[in-house]
């Protein structure tokens, strides 16, 4: 399947596919364009869109893109649950200092960025991030923590 968002990825436009690879559709293309294409691309190319405005797997009430798509496909592992915690604090500004993890993890991406500003290397070096981020997290989950 093609799954389209806004170009120059951050915190939620990395974890979603991540999330996506993981545990909806391990074979997904992932496309990056501006903003206001997202809808001609994803009419042209039958691609799914994610984290941008007016979509269904984007920001609503109160929730990222990561947790919409969490909702969407009913995914419940605690460790995920866990995570989408932190990707959560670390996409919503104002929710920044709600999980003692998200300043670094919104560090990591901004790092990231910097150095690899191109979309689909940027994805590719970080999901190691998110691999072992989501390792700590079912880890303290069966801890009880």
């Amino acid at each position: 399947m093609k799954w389209v968002t806004r170009s120059h990825v951050h915190v939620d436009r990395v974890a979603c596919p991540w999330l996506i690879t993981r545990f909806v559709d391990s074979d997904a293309e992932f496309l990056f364009v501006p903003k206001n294409d997202i809808a001609r691309v994803a009419i042209e190319t039958g691609a799914i869109p994610f984290d941008a405005p007016g979509v269904e797997l984007g920001h609503h009430e109160g929730r990222c893109s990561f947790e919409s798509i969490i909702l969407k496909y009913n995914l419940k592992e605690p460790g995920l649950l866990r995570l989408a915690k932190i990707v959560h604090s670390a996409d919503v500004a104002e929710d920044i200092d709600s999980d003692p993890i998200a300043p670094g993890l919104e560090a990591i991406a901004s790092g990231y960025s910097l150095r690899f500003p191109d979309d689909l290397e940027n994805l590719e070096r970080q999901f190691e991030v998110y691999d072992a981020l989501y390792a700590w997290c079912r880890f303290e989950v069966a801890k009880g923590r």
